[in-house]
């Protein structure tokens, strides 16, 4: 199952809304086929780790992290693909939530006389896909939320320079972060003053989506999110945005999408629709508080510098959020802390934000 969960990583940030599926055929101890599903529309992981299994997977057992889907969508089912190949029994990781799977898949490959065991190594197997299953069950994307703090809660010194927070690593970090999710979203604010590229800088071959938030398109006529040849980029603005800044914007191959109200809430279903299951925040603090207050955050990424700036002027990672006594605040739970370099990394999910 460890080597299921290795394969599956490799089309990480690949296969929304689809999940990271890998497969591993056995037959007498020996691996006699792999592979992996590496994106929508492309055959299943158990298709390919049969095909090169052959006539050696007859009374093979096979190991997948995820249950085998039962339904036909853009491929056909994989439980009649493994009852075809003649496997004798089958190793799963975990039940797909997904309601047109959800025990279905297990239910027919026993109906047809497969041994099947389930629940191996699923806490992992769940961990790797927390973004599907997150989609699945909420019909929304799981929103993280990042940022780079020093010691004493700044992102940005006085001035307003921000250029760098944290060192090498944790930027490596942060680069491969981005590989891993399906768009980063950012405000006007963030494309003005750092003019931002938001790619995974060759960490991986996959980019994210770059989403900028902008209610009137104030934005520069020439940025790096403009370069659309790197990775596409969506602007979410409103109708009273400046219509020669959104021409000029489509001009240059940026899709702009005009919403009524523009909220991170209307943002993340917009890109839930488009088939998104992990939406990265990357914003400043204004953006960060209104995408808490929102409920679209679920997890936190909160880089910590051994640095301090101090005053009152330098800005911090979360706005104004109205939260007036401590025992109101947002909490975390299931926290992690982990050294990157000499900066420290915070990883946290959102606890139901209180109503103040």
């Amino acid at each position: 199952m460890g080597r299921c969960l290795e394969l599956a990583q490799m089309a990480r940030g690949c296969t929304a809304p689809n999940p990271l599926v890998g497969c591993v055929v056995i037959q007498g101890g020996v691996v006699v086929g792999e592979g992996f599903h590496p994106g929508a529309g492309q055959p299943h992981a158990e298709v390919f780790a049969l095909a090169q299994a052959g006539a050696a997977a007859r009374g093979a057992t096979l190991y997948v992290n995820l249950e085998p889907c039962n339904h036909t969508g853009r491929t056909p089912p994989c439980t009649e693909a493994v009852i075809r190949a003649g496997v004798a029994r089958v190793v799963v990781g975990m039940v797909d939530p997904d309601p047109r799977v959800s025990g279905s898949g297990i239910q027919r490959l026993r109906q047809a006389d497969i041994e099947v065991e389930v629940g191996v190594e699923e806490a992992a197997c769940q961990r790797l896909n927390e973004a599907f299953v997150h989609r699945v069950t909420h019909q929304r994307p799981l929103g993280l939320l990042k940022y780079a703090m020093t010691l004493d809660g700044k992102i940005a010194a006085t001035g307003g320079h921000s250029t760098w927070v944290t060192g090498p690593p944790a930027r490596a970090a942060v680069h491969q972060l981005r590989a891993t999710c399906d768009a980063v979203v950012v405000g006007g604010n963030t494309v003005r003053q750092d003019n931002p590229r938001l790619t995974s800088h060759g960490h991986s071959p996959h980019n994210p989506r770059r989403v900028v938030m902008s209610r009137h398109l104030d934005l520069p006529a020439q940025a790096h999110l403009w370069a659309t040849e790197a990775a596409p980029t969506l602007v979410f603005t409103t109708p009273v945005a400046d219509p020669v800044r959104h021409q000029a914007l489509v001009d240059q191959g940026v899709e702009v999408i005009v919403l009524p109200t523009l909220t991170p809430q209307a943002v993340s279903q917009s890109l839930y629709e488009r088939g998104c299951a992990a939406v990265l925040w990357e914003c400043g603090g204004q953006l960060a508080a209104l995408a808490l207050s929102d409920g679209v955050i679920d997890k936190v990424w909160a880089f910590v510098a051994p640095k301090l700036v101090g005053g009152p002027a330098a800005p911090t990672p979360v706005g104004e959020l109205g939260i007036r006594r401590m025992d109101r605040a947002i909490a975390l739970e299931r926290t992690t802390w982990h050294r990157v370099g000499d900066d420290l990394l915070v990883e946290g999910y959102v606890e139901d934000v209180p109503q103040t």
